[in-house]
C-alpha cells in the first residue's frame, strides 16, 4: 500500500504516519526498485493501536516500551491510567482556584498575581500541578559540545598537515587539497550547529505555545 491509500484506511495524515515512522513507532517495508515505503496490512493494523493510544493521550516513549516489551500493555495502562487520575486531580485544583480568581470580579489591571502565584507555590509543595515551562538547556550543550569536539579533531588534522607541509613531508599543492576537507567539515559543523540551535529554540516556542 501507498502512503495516501494508508492515510484512508487509518484517519490520519501522512504528517503523523512520517512522524510515527520517525519517533520508531513504525517501520515500513520499501519497494527495491524506487526506494518508496511499502505499507502492508501490518502496518496499518499498527498504526491503528498507535492511533486508539494517542487518542487516549498515551506518550509515544510509553507505547515504545510496549513495542519493545519493556511493559506489557496491561501495564502501560495501568500507568497511564495513574496518571489520567493524576492529572484530573490538578485539573479540579487549578478549576476551583479559577473559580475563586473569578468570583473576585478582577480585571487585568486589579488582578493581584503575587497573591495567587503563591498559593500555588505552595500547592504544589504538597503536590500539585500546574502548566509549567522551562528552557532545556541540555539540547543546546549536547549540540555545542558535539560541534567542538569535531571542530578540534578536524584542527588538529588541519595542525598535523600544515606541520607535514613546513617540514617538507607533504608537497604543497597535495596539502592545499587536502586541507579543503577539514576545512570543509568545519563549515559544514557550524552551519549544522545554526541550524539544529534553530531547531531547539523552535522547539521551545512551540512549547511556549501551549504555556
Amino acid at each position: 500500500m501507498k502512503i495516501n491509500e494508508v492515510e484512508r484506511a487509518v484517519g490520519i495524515t501522512k504528517r503523523n504516519i512520517r512522524f510515527y515512522e520517525k519517533e520508531g513507532l513504525l517501520s515500513p517495508g520499501r519497494n527495491s526498485g524506487n526506494g518508496y515505503r511499502e505499507y502492508d496490512a501490518d502496518d496499518v493494523a499498527m498504526l491503528k493501536k498507535i492511533k486508539l493510544l494517542r487518542k487516549l493521550a498515551m506518550p509515544i516513549d510509553e507505547i515504545l516500551k510496549v513495542q519493545k516489551g519493556v511493559l506489557t500493555a496491561e501495564d502501560a495502562f495501568r500507568r497511564h491510567l495513574i496518571k489520567l487520575e493524576r492529572d484530573s486531580v490538578n485539573l479540579e485544583k487549578t478549576k476551583l482556584l479559577c473559580a475563586q480568581i473569578a468570583q473576585q470580579n478582577a480585571s487585568l489591571e486589579t488582578l493581584d498575581p503575587d497573591e495567587y502565584l503563591e498559593r500555588m507555590e505552595n500547592m504544589e509543595k504538597e503536590g500539585a500541578r500546574f502548566m509549567n515551562i522551562s528552557i532545556d538547556k541540555k539540547q543546546q550543550y549536547t549540540a555545542v559540545i558535539v560541534a567542538l569536539i569535531v571542530i578540534a579533531f578536524m584542527s588538529a588534522v588541519t595542525g598535523l598537515l600544515l606541520w607535514g607541509f613546513i617540514a617538507g613531508h607533504v608537497p604543497a599543492l597535495a596539502a592545499a587539497l587536502i586541507l579543503l576537507f577539514p576545512a570543509a567539515v568545519i563549515v559544514g559543523v557550524l552551519i549544522a550547529l545554526k541550524q539544529r540551535m534553530k531547531e531547539i529554540r523552535k522547539g521551545e516556542e512551540n512549547a511556549a505555545a501551549k504555556y
